[in-house]
């Protein structure tokens, strides 16, 4: 299965989450490809179980999975570490301080692995202590320049900026975009992005010069009564980003 998606030659791409095997299949043909389709790790008891269901899932998407913590839920960050090494996936969310863990056992690095960093009220500051045990402690705040350069030690791709509702922490999110252009790092926009507020999320990322940008899109876009992704959502959006790249 391909290790070399969309992602590395487009400068935007979709990441959003599968509600069951044929939704995944829906999503990622209404995105043309241009997406990453996100299965949670928390959704199954232990490792096995999730290997052999989200190599099903992978099967069926040309290997565009993206493994998902669930929330970024620390406890979560030794299993997707796991689970990395077994699928080798195109991408992998995980926490600050999985990143080495999971860049470890992929033992390549061509799948992207993010690493989640957190908002903390002053622009150009972040939070890096979002592990199992250090997120329990005082926060860890420093420059996001910094925080890029550790990343880059681990052997991380990306800087996944959550929770921002949506526009909420905006001055923020300018200079974390800008701090990753400078350094040439991608981006991960995450947390309350929306129909309404995704063009101007992804344009801010776009006009600071990020390289390359995967906007993660979840719960505003999910069927309630099915739990499934609306691929007509979907669509929007890829429309959005081809106006924008125009």
């Amino acid at each position: 299965m391909s290790l070399t998606p969309n992602y590395y030659r487009d400068r935007v791409c979709l990441n959003v989450l599968a509600g069951s095997k044929q939704n995944a299949v829906d999503v990622y043909e209404a995105a043309e490809g241009h997406v990453l389709v996100g299965v949670l790790s928390k959704s199954y008891p232990d490792v096995p179980s999730a290997v052999a269901d989200m190599c099903d899932y992978a099967g069926r998407i040309n290997n565009a999975l993206s493994i998902g913590l669930g929330a970024g839920d620390p406890k979560q960050s030794a299993m997707v570490a796991e689970l990395a090494g077994q699928l080798q996936p195109q991408h992998v969310n995980q926490v600050f301080t999985g990143v080495g863990a999971s860049r470890a056992l992929l033992g390549q690095s061509e799948s992207l692995v993010n690493g989640l960093i957190s908002p903390t009220g002053i622009p150009g500051m972040v939070k890096i202590s979002t592990g199992a045990l250090s997120a329990q402690q005082a926060d860890g705040i420093v420059p996001i320049a910094t925080a890029i350069a550790l990343l880059k030690d681990m052997g991380g791709s990306s800087v996944k900026f959550f929770p921002m509702n949506g526009l909420a922490c905006r001055d923020e999110y300018v200079a974390v975009a800008e701090a990753c252009a400078r350094h040439d790092f991608w981006l991960e926009p995450t947390g309350g992005i929306d129909l309404d507020n995704f063009e101007e999320i992804v344009r801010i990322a776009l006009e600071a010069g990020v390289a390359k940008v995967i906007p993660h899109i979840y719960s505003s876009i999910i069927d309630q009564a099915s739990g499934e992704t609306r691929p007509e959502d979907v669509r929007t959006l890829l429309a959005t980003v081809k106006r924008l790249l125009a």
